[in-house]
């Protein structure tokens, strides 16, 4: 089931019970997102890196891809792509995918207790188009190679072991990687017209050596049940492990993937959608999609997304308009950032800083609109907690 706040009751209607000062949402699904007021407020005009911000938030650039990363002696890497935060004792850090191919690998900034740069430094090199990933509650970064039989490669944010390559969860087009503790298992996003959406179960939580990939089967609805199947072959080879299992549920290019609360969503490019999957009660729906949007869509070419303490969605925009959108727990979706002046590009990255009141994410190819052009951004503010 569904667990939201009670006076998101309202707003939903459906079955419920309240448990605790929560609400379960039984068998009745909610409607996808639809566009409204931004709990931030509206956009203001281009600051000084060209970013429109609500009131009270404020942009700087991190780094730049060929440049070196102020306050260092390390230069960035070219299209950088997915990302995630680290604590590090009073401070943090945060890594970030390079998407090109060959080299590819991803990088890391440290950054002190004020917020100041500190470092800055390579945790994976020699890997193919690593685009998205997923931090893992041991805090390792996965990183995951968007091409045909790609692999996961996990990394250490600090640069001290070497990075280890995880055959066993499965060689395919990945995208992201999203960690469940509770299941303790792995969600996984592949990249195809007819990608599929799998599960990593480990042998021994804490450990991604061995275990075993399975696969979501369900009907061809955009909402129901779902169960998970076992990839016969998570190696992919000659028999793509897309195609291995009858019956496995097809999505139009998986992107970002995020978990929190016994729910994770990930989104799909090819129809502009979010979907929501129900943990508790095995079920599936659609968070956000474009085509049921009354009026003009806020939201298009869905991509990277992440979360906040207050249970909002940050969702990355993949060409098009360069936006970062929010969809609250009300189901409510608005802009809550643009950039302007870089339509040649994508907003990759965006992960929330330990304590919630920095996002960081990436503009892919800047305004150059090549790889070599990436932007590296933080925003700082009132974020709802």
């Amino acid at each position: 089931m569904e667990r939201r706040t009670v006076l998101r009751a309202a707003v939903l209607g459906g079955s419920s019970a309240v448990l605790g000062g929560t609400l379960w949402r039984g068998a009745a699904y909610a409607a996808p997102a639809q566009p409204g007021t931004s709990p931030y407020g509206a956009l203001g005009s281009p600051d000084a890196n060209g970013i429109r911000l609500p009131s009270g938030f404020t942009s700087r650039v991190i780094a730049r891809s060929g440049q070196t990363v102020p306050g260092t002696s390390y230069t960035w890497h070219n299209a950088p792509d997915g990302g995630a935060c680290y604590a590090d004792g009073t401070g943090w850090i945060y890594v970030s995918n390079s998407e090109i191919n060959p080299s590819g690998g991803a990088s890391a900034v440290r950054f002190s207790s004020t917020g100041t740069v500190t470092g800055a430094y390579r945790i994976l090199s020699g890997t193919r188009q690593n685009c998205a990933g997923g931090k893992t509650p041991w805090n390792t970064w996965l990183s995951c190679e968007e091409v045909s039989l790609g692999y996961v490669y996990e990394t250490d944010p600090w640069g001290v072991n070497a990075a280890v390559q995880r055959p066993a969860m499965g060689r395919f087009k990945h995208e992201a990687a999203a960690a469940d503790p509770v299941r303790k298992v792995v969600y996984l996003t592949e990249d195809e017209t007819d990608g599929r959406f799998y599960r990593f179960v480990p042998t021994t939580w804490g450990s991604l050596t061995s275990g075993t990939l399975q696969v979501m089967v369900a009907g061809s609805a955009t909402s129901g049940s779902f169960t998970w199947a076992n990839v016969p072959d998570p190696d992919g080879s000659p028999t793509t492990t897309r195609t291995q299992v009858s019956g496995a549920k097809s999505f139009n290019g998986g992107e970002g993937c995020h978990y929190a609360d016994d729910t994770v969503w990930f989104t799909t490019k090819g129809d502009n959608r979010v979907w929501q999957l129900d943990l508790t009660n095995n079920t599936y729906q659609l968070a956000y999609d474009d085509s049921l949007v009354s009026g003009t869509a806020p939201l298009t070419g869905v991509d990277n997304i992440t979360g906040s303490a207050s249970g909002d969605l940050f969702v990355a925009e993949d060409g098009g308009t360069m936006e970062i959108c929010v969809i609250t727990p009300a189901d409510v979706v608005a802009p809550f950032l643009r950039v302007d002046g870089q339509s040649g590009s994508e907003i990759t990255g965006p992960a929330f800083s330990p304590d919630g009141t920095r996002l960081y994410f990436s503009s892919q190819r800047g305004t150059s609109g090549s790889s070599s052009g990436g932007i590296t951004y933080e925003v700082k503010g009132p974020f709802r907690v």
